[in-house]
């Protein structure tokens, strides 16, 4: 008979393979202080633009995740009314992401307080503020009912139970351990991981359990790089774009079905969670080395007179980063970015390479010429 991971006589006595984990928590831990001390060449204006962006990513992302989608307009215009942001419509918000933009701000700033019952009711009723889960009435704020909470898919007729959660009757036993644990337990990488894994293990909610879940992974996180506001990258982003291989992960960990020995070695989850993590801070490592790029080159070339187009040209180029730039500038390109006729590109293009800003791309020519940006700063 199929027992969960919450039956096992030592749990919640998790075990890893720290050899296994180690290589993967210093790559982690460097990319962490890579953006830490990045942060501090940036001025706070990108700072700033650059956690619109990751929360923006966070909320569409972790709705995504469990298949609803968020309107950006309406996200972007919610960060704004939080934040107090100037230039952006903030009419365009809604309550419920409003409330969901709350959850990601207090989990990402408010990390020294203590995670309580209560903090979990407040986030769960801001999640479902209407009781609803679409046309279906829900406990909001408060632990999930009688019925039990299965994790079921597969076609019809042929369904397959992915996992069953602790009932009822124990849950305010199971949450009170959860709690206890994680209000003493120092922040790391590994806390991140049980934080994520054990929460949705014991499944406290009739819905929003996988949102409320990333969000606590949000806390340990935040805590380890004491960020503000919001990280520079989006974990959830990272989880989206990879959710096959999210759900593997928990299902080979929270049953016993693939595991011979050991069923509270968590080291498969851990390793695909940290895997990810280094993928979320990778991703951003570039973007925010193309904010770098930008910014340096246009203190470069700021004193010269540029036009408007070319202005344009170059911002699309560094927006993109220059690895991104598929093809690299031709007079082509030139033409349709900055909707100008084929003498005038000629002309601004010249200049550009008089000045410095781009160069011919060695190998090209004819009708085939290619230049690139220059970027490297001297």
């Amino acid at each position: 008979m199929k027992r969960w991971i919450w039956e096992q006589e030592s749990y919640p006595d998790f075990t890893y393979d720290l050899f296994r984990l180690e290589r993967l928590i210093q790559e982690v831990s460097l990319e962490q202080g890579y953006l830490i001390a990045l942060t501090q060449t940036m001025d706070s204006d990108n700072i700033a633009q650059r956690q619109l962006e990751a929360l923006m990513s966070e909320a569409i992302s972790t709705s995504a995740i469990e298949g609803e989608m968020l309107n950006r307009d309406s996200v972007k215009a919610s960060i704004a009314r939080k934040l107090g942001l100037l230039g952006i419509d903030s009419l365009k918000g809604d309550e419920s992401t409003d409330y969901l933009i709350e959850i990601l701000i207090d989990a990402n700033t408010n990390y020294d307080k203590p995670l309580t019952l209560e903090r979990l009711f407040g986030w769960h009723n801001a999640l479902f503020p209407r009781g609803y889960r679409g046309l279906s009435k829900i406990n909001v704020a408060e632990f999930r009912g009688e019925d039990p909470m299965e994790v079921i898919g597969g076609a019809a007729g042929k369904e397959k139970t992915y996992y069953v959660a602790p009932p009822l009757s124990i849950l305010e036993h199971e949450m009170e351990r959860y709690l206890q644990w994680f209000n003493t337990t120092p922040p790391s990488l590994i806390k991140s991981c049980i934080a994520h894994l054990w929460f949705v293990i014991i499944h406290p909610f009739d819905d929003g359990n996988g949102r409320i879940g990333r969000a606590i992974t949000d806390l340990v996180l935040s805590k380890i790089e004491k960020s503000s506001v919001s990280r520079l990258y989006s974990m959830s982003s990272a989880i989206n774009n990879d959710r096959n291989g999210y759900y593997k992960a928990l299902e080979k960990t929270t049953g016993y079905v693939h595991k011979e020995s050991n069923h509270l070695d968590i080291t498969d989850w851990c390793e695909w969670f940290l895997t990810t993590l280094h993928t979320a801070l990778i991703d951003t490592k570039k973007k925010l080395d193309y904010i770098v790029q930008k910014t340096t080159f246009w203190d470069k070339f700021r004193e010269y007179d540029l036009n408007p187009r070319q202005t344009k040209v170059l911002n699309k180029i560094l927006d993109m980063g220059a690895e991104n730039f598929q093809g690299a500038l031709s007079k082509k390109k030139y033409m349709t970015i900055a909707d100008a006729s084929s003498t005038t590109a000629s002309r601004d293009i010249t200049q550009l390479i008089e000045i410095g800003c781009i160069r011919h791309i060695e190998g090209t020519q004819g009708r085939n010429v290619r230049y690139e940006i220059v970027l490297e700063i001297k």
